[in-house]
């Protein structure tokens, strides 16, 4: 009952809570927050530190006794508490110029494809303990398709490939319905560790992460640039032990990812493979859409579309997809209760009630 009271002050949320980044959307607001999915945790006291841009920005600069944890990998919950912490800082964060003294609001949140019972209990316990009185879960390519205006619920084929930072999801969509997809671990951060290794091995230089990932964003390619870039890479040289730059191009970057670009390419032709005949034909016609932050590689829609031999375009602002998906659905509670995950709380109260 209480819960109902508060609710009716609450502002319901879509959340779209990714390994990289973790974006809010509030209805009637759009989109609120957009800040890494990073704590800094004081390891005395237990305390957090910071979250969010703040808490990236001590990514290797703090001292023995604070701690920066990413706890979520590959899409999935890895720490439990400190997810709920980061949960409960962005529902606050969202409801600051209300007037709701403690925020319950209904929250969808978008899920990887092959989360497990277990997991998804873990996504669900973890909301609702940061103070949601009703939390909806919703596969992320779905999320994408809805956010990039797919027709999802006609006899269509929609075929989505979400590149995230821990994971690329790759998904045939028809009738509101995943038909056929896969998934795997290769997406933002493994591309980050290409870099790094790349500048172990060829230049005996000790990259940081921030760094990588800047590179990456700057001059990385998964084709032949136009116009080549280059740009400089600081880091530690592992001979001396002392700071040392080098001047990188986008050939070099290139050759870095190129490992990750192809194992991304021939997922989707996996994926073809084992898709219905007639929603092949309606890919080839319609093409397949990217979204995602690891959409924004430089040429990878063109080298996708050279290897499937279909067109390939990246949706509008990529990295907002999911989120704006969540958004549609708070509004559209009919297409929300069709699509979301079965309820873990629901599933046990049938379990309680079939032994009652």
């Amino acid at each position: 009952m209480f819960n109902n009271i508060f609710g009716k002050f609450s502002r319901d949320l879509g959340v779209d809570l990714g390994t990289a980044n973790t974006l809010v959307y509030c209805k009637d607001k759009g989109i609120i927050i957009n800040e890494p999915s990073v704590v800094a945790v004081n390891q005395r006291t237990g305390q957090i530190v910071a979250v969010g841009h703040a808490a990236k920005d001590m990514i290797g600069k703090t001292p023995p006794h604070i701690a920066t944890v990413k706890p979520l990998v590959a899409g999935i919950i890895s720490d439990f508490e400190v997810t709920e912490k980061m949960l409960k800082f962005f529902i606050e964060k969202s409801h600051k110029d209300g007037f709701n003294i403690l925020p319950r609001p209904r929250i969808v949140i978008g899920v990887p494809l092959d989360l497990t019972e277990v997991e998804r209990k873990a996504v669900e316990d973890a909301s609702l303990n940061a103070g949601a009185r009703q939390v909806f879960l919703v596969e992320e390519p779905m999320a994408a398709a809805i956010g990039a205006r797919l027709p999802i619920t006609e006899p269509i084929g929609n075929m989505v490939v979400d590149i995230g930072g821990g994971t690329t999801e790759i998904a045939v969509i028809s009738l509101s319905g995943v038909v056929t997809w896969k998934s795997l671990p290769i997406a933002g951060d493994e591309m980050n560790k290409n870099v790094i290794m790349f500048a172990k091995e060829n230049f005996n230089l000790l990259l940081g992460e921030r760094v990588a990932e800047n590179i990456k964003m700057r001059i990385g390619s998964a084709m032949q640039l136009e116009e080549p870039l280059s740009m400089e890479m600081r880091g530690r040289d592992m001979v001396t032990g002392l700071p040392k730059e080098i001047m990188v191009n986008d050939s070099q970057v290139r050759e870095a990812l190129a490992r990750s670009v192809r194992a991304i390419v021939e997922n989707i032709k996996a994926a073809l493979e084992i898709t219905p005949p007639e929603l092949v034909a309606d890919i080839y016609e319609r093409g397949i859409v990217l979204t995602g932050g690891g959409a924004l590689l430089k040429g990878l829609d063109k080298v996708i579309s050279r290897a499937a031999e279909i067109p390939v375009r990246v949706a509008d602002d990529p990295l907002t997809c999911v989120v704006r998906g969540t958004g549609i659905l708070l509004e559209e509670t009919e297409l929300l209760n069709t699509i979301a995950l079965p309820s873990s709380q629901e599933t046990a109260g049938d379990t309680r009630s079939m032994y009652a």
